[in-house]
């Protein structure tokens, strides 16, 4: 059992259970998005893939060996992830951002090293950051911070990227912008990139696996052209919608109908 994966996985806050007995398997090289409404547990479970929430019951499994037996050192070695609006202190530059990645690595034995110079800058050049790599991330764009966050998460190095909506609060240009950049790390490098969407009809462009998450559950996964129908976005988002082609790619497009589209048009 290669790769990341889930059996019979449970997690919870405080007592209530937010994800249930929950069976998943992370396609291994590939781009997968979970997608469901506001509060079924997309991020809660994110958080447990990471190990930052500790399952109530059932198993995380990072290359076949249950995520709780590994140390931090060794998760934090194959698996980077990136939360939901993360936080830098003040002042940081983006190049001391990124080196943070290089930390799983250092020991009292281990200290920096031209390889850890090396990736960090690989990082920054991926990212198109090199020319800000001097600046304070608090002086950059949403856009650019968010791709300094990226770059922290390469340089960790490594071949599993969990993100958290990682576009929010970005302006459209910004989004594509994101994310093209997985889009190509994920077909230069092969890394398994793993991210919690809003929008579907970006998730269903961009990755290669969607996970329709309802109520703490796995309502569908498998390709988007497979899990993306009417009924799903029924069922899942409580939305009537009609589904056509995305005329650019060819992947499958959510059209809202909405009030409006049900015929209360003033000019109709």
């Amino acid at each position: 059992m290669k790769g990341l994966s889930t059996k019979n996985l449970s997690l919870a806050y405080d007592g209530a259970t937010i994800i249930r007995d929950l069976n998943l398997a992370i396609p291994t090289g590939q781009i997968s998005a979970l997608v469901g409404a506001n509060g079924c547990g997309k991020s809660t479970l994110l958080r447990g893939l990471a190990r930052l929430l500790k399952p109530y019951s059932g198993t995380v499994y990072l290359e076949g060996t249950s995520i709780l037996k590994l140390s931090t050192k060794e998760v934090a070695q194959q698996l980077g992830i990136l939360p939901q609006s993360p936080v830098a202190p003040e002042g940081l530059t983006v190049r001391d951002l990124v080196a943070q990645g290089r930390y799983p690595y250092q020991n009292w034995l281990q200290q920096w090293s031209v390889k850890d110079e090396k990736i960090v800058q690989q990082a920054l050049e991926i990212t198109k950051l090199l020319k800000l790599a001097d600046r304070a991330l608090d002086t950059l764009s949403g856009g650019q911070r968010q791709r300094a966050w990226i770059a922290m998460a390469l340089a960790q190095d490594t071949d599993i990227l969990l993100l958290d909506e990682p576009t929010t609060f970005l302006d459209l240009a910004h989004q594509i912008e994101i994310l093209d950049l997985l889009y190509e790390l994920n077909q230069t490098q092969r890394r398994t990139i793993v991210m919690v969407l809003h929008d579907l009809n970006q998730a269903c462009r961009y990755a290669d696996y969607l996970v329709a998450v309802k109520d703490g559950r796995i309502f569908a996964a498998g390709e988007p052209k497979l899990v993306m129908s009417e009924q799903m976005v029924q069922e899942v988002f409580e939305l009537e919608c009609r589904i056509i082609s995305d005329p650019i790619v060819g992947t499958p497009m959510c059209v809202p109908i909405g009030r409006k589209g049900k015929g209360n048009n003033k000019h109709q």
